[in-house]
């Protein structure tokens, strides 16, 4: 597995969970979130705190000048809610895409049944859904998945029900089930790189796959 290092922490990892920094055109350095800025680029995987830890004490600038072997590089004050408010656009877009492309089902009766029968690959709440409904229904998907007395649930996202409405173009979402393999393992990669950033991730339900995407932190 191609794998890049973090500049900050020297850890490698796959770079489909990691962020790509990248130098603009007047010495200013802005996420690359989908890897595709041309020239060089640097990588960092750590959570918001940690990067705004090394942002405050000059530890990701140092480790940006050695990377990009320049020293007038600008850090944006706001470069983690940048990074933050990107991801999770990421996510909300990849969400209103399977919409699209019918991947995916709303509305909790629906859902209901689709856990029950065994359908469902990946189960979603918004931040603000209630806990009641949320335990209807990852009871619901134990049953389908043949995993009763587990802890197997689906994920609460780190969006609220106004925004996931928004992106996927229908009326009041709180919960989400997506019903093929592949868009569940596209989602999970989504939601895993804003839930590590955010430094909140979850144990991701144990009937979806994880998504996938040498060199050192630059490229």
């Amino acid at each position: 597995m191609t794998e890049r290092k973090c500049i900050l922490t020297g850890d490698r990892a796959d770079p489909a969970m990691l962020i790509r920094l990248a130098v603009g055109p007047e010495g200013q350095i802005l996420p690359d979130l989908r890897a595709k800025a041309p020239g060089r680029g640097a990588w960092i995987g750590v959570d918001r705190v940690a990067l705004e830890a090394a942002i405050a004490k000059g530890k990701l600038k140092g480790a940006l000048a050695r990377a990009f072997k320049a020293g007038d590089l600008h850090v944006p004050d706001a470069l983690p809610a940048m990074i933050e408010d990107g991801l999770r656009k990421a996510l909300l877009d990849r969400l209103g895409l399977e919409a699209r492309a019918s991947m995916l089902l709303t509305g909790s009766e629906k859902i209901d049944v689709a856990c029950r029968k065994g359908d469902v690959k990946l189960l979603l709440h918004a931040s603000d859904a209630a806990a009641d409904g949320n335990r209807k229904l990852d009871q619901a998907l134990r049953v389908g998945q043949e995993a009763e007395g587990t802890d197997l649930a689906g994920i609460t996202l780190p969006v609220d029900r106004d925004a996931l409405s928004m992106a996927m173009g229908r009326d009041n979402v709180v919960h989400i089930a997506i019903t093929d393999s592949r868009a569940a393992a596209r989602l999970r990669g989504a939601i895993g790189r804003l839930e590590s950033y955010l430094g909140c991730a979850t144990e991701a339900p144990a009937h979806g796959e994880p998504a996938s995407a040498d060199a050192p932190g630059v490229g």
